[in-house]
């Protein structure tokens, strides 16, 4: 089946002379006669009825004809969008789950609100899955936390944040700095293995031969915050996260001794990867935001 010879049955059908048609489309009569004759040995029937003045439809032709204009209508929405492709094209981007809880969403309203029409998608999951799918091409940009990874990647610093200590105001505790040793001794409730603040956690502990067995874990920081609350354990998340909580003094902070622990926000970028023009644009927009330091 050759698309011309459905444009050509069309436009035969709208002007009802092969002649006319010819015109339309600015080829020859014969041109026009060779593809009706085409189509109608494909079909096995005739798609005209002749007459002295023109043709009309068979009830073959028309219902070709209608099983056609789907094809048609698509091909030519098509024709009209094919040189805005990459207008068009959805951005697709991966979050780790703690970036998307609190800097992505005021960055993408700003990026929206400068480019409405530009599509977007975004995916949340942790750190190390969210890697995985930028490497496997499944996303175009990731919003990393953690320590930058090996790779062919461009990177964009977004800043950092620190790990906290957070228990409710009733848990017991003998004092308000506590080492590692008796941090591990208390019931934890921690993310998940795999996400950035529990590998963070996981490594510093390491360095001194210890290991965290939580009693609650979670991909939910909003649901620990809540078991924290309730008075079931310590939690280690970004302090920014615990900042309604603090406030509302349903949570405080614990010094931790000789434990520092810190994330870096990073936006990860293959180096071989094409940049579609919204592409493009998120970058500058992401390094006109979060400027390299001199």
């Amino acid at each position: 089946m050759v698309l011309r010879y459905l444009e050509i049955l069309e436009a035969i059908a709208e002007t009802g002379t092969f002649t006319s048609a010819a015109k339309k489309l600015y080829m020859t009569q014969s041109a026009v006669s060779h593809a009706v004759a085409e189509l109608e040995k494909q079909a096995g029937t005739a798609l005209f009825e002749r007459f002295p003045k023109g043709v009309v439809l068979t009830r073959c032709g028309a219902s070709l004809l209608e099983e056609s204009r789907s094809i048609l209508t698509a091909c030519r929405n098509l024709d009209r969008r094919i040189h805005h492709l990459e207008e068009n094209t959805p951005v697709n981007i991966v979050s780790s789950i703690t970036i998307a809880s609190f800097l992505l969403p005021d960055f993408l309203r700003e990026w929206k609100a400068m480019f409405p029409l530009i599509p977007f998608s975004v995916q949340v999951t942790s750190a190390q899955t969210a890697l995985a799918v930028l490497q496997r091409g499944h996303a175009d940009i990731a919003f990393w936390e953690g320590i930058a990874p090996n790779g062919n990647f461009h990177t964009i610093r977004l800043g950092s944040y620190q790990l906290c200590a957070a228990c409710a105001p009733s848990f017991a505790l003998p004092a308000e700095t506590i080492s590692a040793d008796q941090l591990c001794s208390y019931p934890l409730l921690l993310r998940e293995q795999g996400s950035a603040i529990r590998d963070t956690l996981d490594n510093t502990l390491a360095l001194a031969s210890l290991k965290a067995t939580p009693v609650w874990e979670s991909v939910n920081s909003s649901a620990l915050i809540k078991a924290a609350e309730a008075g079931l354990g310590i939690t280690i998340l970004p302090e920014t996260l615990l900042s309604d909580s603090l406030l509302l003094k349903k949570l405080r902070l614990l010094r931790l001794e000789q434990l520092k622990m810190e994330n870096q926000m990073l936006v990860l970028i293959p180096k071989d990867k094409y940049m579609t023009k919204p592409l493009r644009l998120l970058i500058d927009c992401l390094q006109s935001k979060y400027p390299s330091p001199p």
